[in-house]
C-alpha cells in the first residue's frame, strides 16, 4: 500500500467522523451505523483478517460514541431537553444490556455479526424512511418493568450494532407520546449509558489476538480513534443546534436511504 492509498483511507475515516459527529447531535444515534460501515470498508481494505474485522469496527466505534454522545448530551441538556427521569431508571438497564450485547457480539463469528448488522440496519433504515410512526402505544413511558426491558433491549442491540441506540430510543419514546426533540436529546444520554460499559467486553474479548490491526486495544483500534475523535467533534454540537431549529424529515429520510444502501452492501457481501 502506497502513500496516496494511506491518505485516501485517512481521508474516508475522517469525512465517516465529520457525518458521525453531526447525526450524534442532530438524531442522537451516536454516529455508529456511519461509523461501522466506513471503519468495516478501511479495515477490508488494509487486508485485516476476516475474522476480527467487525468486531473491531463494532468496537472501535463504541469507543467513538463515548465523546461524541457525551459532546451531545451536553449541548441538548443546556437547551433542557434531556429527560434525566428516564436516563436515572436506566443506569443499570441499558449498561446490563450493552455488556451482555458486546459479550455476545465478541462470541458470534465476525460474518454473522456483519448480517445481524444488516438486518437491524435494514429494520432502522425502514424505520427512518417512515418517519413519525401513525400510532402510538400509550400517553406515557410504560411503568418500571417495561421501561427496564426496554432499556436492556436497547443496550444489547444497540452495542451489537456499534451503534449509540438513538434510532431505537427514538422510537421507544415517540410511541408513547414523548415529543421528538426529547427523544433526540435524551438519546444522547443512552448513548453515553450504552458506549462505556458496551466497549469493555470488545477489548477483552480482542485482547492479544494475533490478527488484530497495529495499535489496538483488544477489538478497539487507537490509530482509528486518533483521526475519528478529533474529526467527529467539531460537527456535534453544529448538529445539535440544527436539531432544535430545523425539521429533520428530509435528513431522516436520507439517513434512512444511506442506512438501506449499507444494509445491502454487507448483504451482497455475504454471498
Amino acid at each position: 500500500m502506497d502513500w496516496a492509498d494511506i491518505g485516501t483511507l485517512a481521508a474516508l475515516l475522517a469525512a465517516g467522523a465529520l457525518l458521525s459527529g453531526f447525526l450524534a447531535g442532530l438524531l442522537g444515534i451516536g454516529g455508529g451505523a456511519v461509523t461501522v460501515p466506513v471503519l468495516y470498508q478501511v479495515l477490508t481494505t488494509l487486508d485485516v483478517a476476516s475474522g476480527v474485522r467487525m468486531q473491531v469496527a463494532v468496537g472501535t466505534s463504541l469507543a467513538l460514541i463515548i465523546p461524541t454522545s457525551i459532546r451531545s448530551l451536553r449541548a441538548h441538556m443546556a437547551r433542557g431537553a434531556v429527560d434525566m427521569a428516564l436516563l436515572k431508571q436506566w443506569l443499570i438497564a441499558v449498561p446490563l444490556g450493552a455488556i451482555l450485547g458486546g459479550a455476545i457480539a465478541n462470541l458470534l463469528p465476525s460474518d454473522v455479526l456483519a448480517a445481524i448488522f444488516a438486518a437491524i440496519a435494514l429494520v432502522l433504515g425502514l424505520r427512518m424512511l417512515i418517519g413519525k410512526l401513525p400510532f402510538v402505544l400509550g400517553s406515557d413511558l410504560p411503568g418500571h418493568v417495561g421501561r427496564t426491558v426496554a432499556g436492556l433491549l436497547i443496550g444489547g442491540l444497540s452495542a451489537i450494532m456499534g451503534i449509540g441506540g438513538g434510532v431505537l430510543n427514538n422510537t421507544f419514546m415517540t410511541l408513547y407520546g414523548r415529543p421528538m426533540h426529547q427523544a433526540v436529546a435524551t438519546s444522547a444520554g443512552v448513548g453515553v449509558l450504552i458506549a462505556i460499559p458496551g466497549v469493555v467486553p470488545f477489548i477483552i474479548g480482542g485482547w492479544g489476538h494475533l490478527d488484530l490491526p497495529p495499535l489496538s486495544l483488544g477489538n478497539v483500534s487507537l490509530a482509528a480513534l486518533a483521526i475519528l475523535i478529533p474529526m467527529s467533534m467539531p460537527t456535534v454540537k453544529l448538529g445539535a443546534t440544527l436539531a432544535h431549529r430545523l425539521t429533520r424529515r428530509q435528513l431522516e429520510v436520507g439517513f434512512g436511504l444511506f442506512l438501506l444502501t449499507v444494509a445491502l452492501r454487507f448483504m451482497v457481501s455475504a454471498f
